[in-house]
């Protein structure tokens, strides 16, 4: 493995509260002086077979991931990245117990209980909301607290906490924000699965808790190939495309000059009305996304006046080529912490993370800094309830964080655009919570 060239940075150490608490701010970490003259320092990182017990063994946390089978090599990022937390943060005490899934939720509980039969008091993972499901039962007669990195909030509870960047935080980042720039009527086209049912639900709860209006919502099936018919509906093609019409042949009609400056002015245009939304959510990522934006400017809703809003599917560089989504506006964590991060896994195990990595990093580096702040203050029990969901929260690679008592996660996430160039931070992450939530 290629030697680390970045310092230790991510979850910042909870903080004691104060009247005003305040999340530790994320911190890009800093490059070594030896680094300006292309000298890295030559730490390198253990290997690790699928299924291992490394660190120091008095305070163990499993970590459950599908080092085996489809995604093993998702598994396998966010263990090369659970490894650079634990070469950061861990202290004498901290050991990690991984076990191997398999992906499947069977996998995943039998996972589980092997890391509780090492001695294992807290779960990290597993990846998906199904084995996660599997597990909750497994954890609970165990009373081992578990966090997935599933951003499935139906599995969240008192002891079961989601990590996943959620569409619910996600759309009420980008509502919140496009309400502030003065937009005001909303449409969404969705994808018909159970991805796009909870995207409309939080964009009418955002749009309700707001005070504006979701004026269309629309689906589409996510398998077809074609959905013009879905694009006219939710644009009033048909219905503009006739009112254009009807008016091109009242002027034709019409000698006076000014009725034959308005038929000119109508060349070429063939929709007339304006549209009931002034902002569309398109809760799609890649080939759909690329599919269906273009649609959208062929039909008349014209990106020069809608604004276009996404989710975080949105941070794909292959976006960057379609001109409809130019202007768009999407949420995401902070981009610099994540390119720190890249660039430096890049340089440790010389290939790319896919953008859930850092989820691996940041629940290592969690669990890490509540052992050794524990650990201070002479308790053994550095995993329960009460330290996970601290109202200061965590500070790391993807933004602050901090879980709720039901088991669901508070982000802060920034406003990104989309422009030809790349993604422009529109509007930063905030750096700490408002007090009085948790």
């Amino acid at each position: 493995m290629a030697g680390l060239a970045l310092t230790l940075a991510a979850c910042a150490s909870p903080s004691v509260p104060t009247p005003e608490p305040q999340a530790q701010p994320p911190s890009v970490p800093e490059v070594p002086q030896a680094a300006e003259t292309g000298d890295l320092p030559e730490e390198t990182l253990p290997e690790v077979a699928e299924e291992e017990v490394i660190g120091h063994q008095q305070v163990k946390v499993g970590l459950l991931l599908p080092l085996s089978g489809a995604r093993a090599d998702v598994g396998q990022a966010i263990l090369n990245a659970a490894q650079l937390a634990l070469f950061d943060l861990a202290g004498d005490r901290f050991a990690l117990v991984i076990r191997d899934t398999g992906g499947t939720p069977q996998g995943a509980a039998a996972a589980a209980q092997a890391a509780l039969d090492e001695g294992a008091e807290l779960i990290l993972g597993p990846l998906f909301s199904t084995s996660a499901e599997a597990v909750k039962p497994v954890a609970a007669a165990a009373a081992v607290p578990m966090i997935t990195f599933s951003n499935n909030t139906a599995i969240a509870g008192p002891e079961t906490f989601v990590m996943g960047v959620t569409p619910s935080t996600q759309v009420n980042r980008v509502i919140d924000y496009a309400v502030a720039q003065g937009l005001r009527r909303f449409a969404v086209l969705a994808p018909e699965n159970e991805y796009g049912n909870v995207v409309v639900r939080a964009l009418q709860e955002a749009v309700f808790r707001n005070g504006v209006e979701l004026s269309r919502v629309v689906y589409y099936d996510p398998r077809a190939t074609d959905v013009s018919a879905e694009v006219q509906v939710l644009a009033d093609f048909n219905q503009r495309r006739a009112a254009a019409e009807a008016q091109r042949r009242d002027l034709e009609g019409r000698s006076d000059e000014a009725a034959q400056r308005a038929l000119q002015r109508l060349q070429g245009v063939e929709t007339v009305g304006l549209l009931p939304f002034d902002a569309i959510l398109l809760p799609a990522s890649g080939q759909q996304l690329l599919s269906v934006a273009p649609l959208l400017a062929y039909y008349d809703v014209d990106p020069a006046e809608v604004r276009f809003l996404g989710t975080a599917l949105w941070e794909d560089p292959t976006l960057l080529r379609e001109p409809t989504l130019q202007g768009g506006w999407f949420p995401a964590p902070p981009p610099a912490l994540w390119n720190t991060f890249r660039k430096r896994y890049e340089d440790s195990f010389g290939n790319t993370p896919p953008r859930v990595a850092s989820l691996g990093y940041d629940a290592v580096a969690l669990a890490a800094v509540l052992e050794q702040r524990t650990g201070a203050g002479g308790s053994f029990l550095p995993y329960t309830a009460e330290t996970i969901t601290q109202a200061l929260g965590f500070a790391g690679i993807d933004g602050i964080f901090r879980f709720l008592p039901g088991g669901t996660v508070q982000r802060g996430l920034a406003v990104l655009e989309i422009r030809q160039a790349g993604f422009v931070e529109r509007d930063p992450a905030p750096r700490s919570f408002p007090a009085g939530i948790n």
